[in-house]
């Protein structure tokens, strides 16, 4: 369990049964949280937002002054970036890029380009000749690493280290490298290397990997500006309470900077920045028992918050009493010390969270899923039964 911030308590508590479910972001947090992962960092590391995460223009706004940049992956995220925070630092990363999507970033004045394959680089050389003459792109290929037996063993997902469709293999990132730096692609500037290899490590195994990806860099033997060594920061779901290691993470890149003074290191995360600031808020219509288990069903379900059902996790939760009940038949209530707290959906896959310690929960009280920041309505099935969607409430300091 996991409570939510005073704000977004009150105002869940505060809607109307019909407004619900709603998702609650608590921007002072976001921007609390986000001023001390940068705090955390040396001055030569770079910090992108993943914008994948979360795109809501409300939270790529409130992160503006604590972010140097934006990490998008598709024409849409970049139209939609551009937008919601003009004039900011764009890195074009995702594999299978369209020459519509190439030409789109190159208009829009994209600062980096990850180049994931050899048909992408000749792909971009060509449409930077023609829509961009004279001036030079800054490319960085992505490259999938080798990495120690074991060294992704904690990854909830890994992208790299094994076959994946994500970047080149090491010894095709050399050929391009080798291009990119002789001057065969006149329009390309060679910038640095990236390699994003994983996500839900913790502090001591995202420094593994980094010291993995500068250390193949360096030894290439051709200048580089930066290494992009990826997102990919746990968010602990069974433990919400436990954040990654901002201050051992920021120390241990301050000595691969100090070591490699003519690099800066540039990181991307997504999740780790923004999971703590949403909470997915919801009203219990139902409470039955069945085959010796306890549920509840809930207004909504993961056609809203699809996490859970596709990293196969509970999620964090707190339930917050209703005393008020409007209707004239009985009140359900559990008898049972933990309920089961299922969606809508005509599937036994939604499922938001098994055997909650929620003992006499009832229809009407409300439930505010945390850790729902990240990952949540931007990747759900939103129309799956044709339910209604969510509200939106974007709360700052007084609420």
């Amino acid at each position: 369990m996991t409570d939510p911030t005073p704000a977004v308590r009150d105002r869940v508590l505060s809607l109307p049964s019909a407004e619900l479910p709603a998702y609650l972001y608590d921007l002072a947090a976001l921007r609390h949280h986000a001023a001390t992962v940068r705090a955390a960092l040396p001055a030569r590391v770079e910090l992108y937002y993943a914008a994948k995460a979360n795109p809501e223009p409300e939270i790529l706004a409130a992160l503006g002054p604590h972010v140097d940049g934006y990490e998008v992956s598709s024409g849409g995220e970049l139209a939609h970036v551009a937008k919601a925070v003009p004039g900011r630092p764009l890195a074009f990363g995702g594999p299978g890029k369209t020459p519509d999507e190439v030409t789109a970033a190159l208009e829009t004045g994209v600062e980096r380009f990850h180049v994931e394959s050899e048909y992408e680089l000749r792909m971009l050389a060509e449409l930077a000749r023609q829509v961009a003459p004279g001036r030079k792109v800054a490319v960085l290929p992505r490259v999938n690493l080798p990495v120690a037996d074991g060294s992704l063993a904690g990854s909830s997902l890994a992208m790299g280290g094994r076959p994946t469709p994500f970047g080149m293999d090491p010894a095709r990132a050399v050929t391009v490298i080798g291009a990119l730096a002789d001057g065969t692609y006149r329009q390309l500037e060679l910038r640095g290397i990236h390699a994003h290899l994983a996500s839900g490590l913790e502090a001591p195994e995202q420094l593994a990997v980094a010291e993995t990806v500068v250390d193949w860099a360096t030894s290439l033997g051709v200048p580089l500006a930066e290494v992009n060594v990826g997102g990919g920061m746990t968010v602990d779901y069974a433990d919400p309470e436990r954040r990654f290691d901002w201050t051992a993470y920021g120390k241990g890149l301050a000595r691969l900077t100090e070591a490699h003074p003519e690099l800066t290191l540039r990181i991307e995360p997504g999740r780790a920045l923004t999971a703590y600031c949403g909470w997915y808020a919801t009203e219990v219509l139902d409470v039955k028992h069945s085959h010796g288990e306890e549920f509840a069903v809930v207004r909504g379900g993961t056609h809203h918050l699809r996490t859970p059902a596709a990293k196969g996790h509970d999620q964090p939760c707190s339930v917050l009493e209703v005393d008020a009940w409007p209707y004239p038949w009985p009140r359900p209530a559990a008898e049972d010390d933990h309920v089961t707290l299922a969606g809508q959906l005509c599937t036994p896959k939604d499922v938001l969270a098994r055997r909650v310690p929620a003992p006499g929960l009832r229809a009407g009280d409300r439930v505010a899923f945390s850790l729902a920041g990240a990952y949540a309505w931007n990747i759900s099935h939103h129309d799956f039964l044709m339910h209604p969607r969510p509200g939106f409430h974007f709360l700052d300091a007084t609420g």
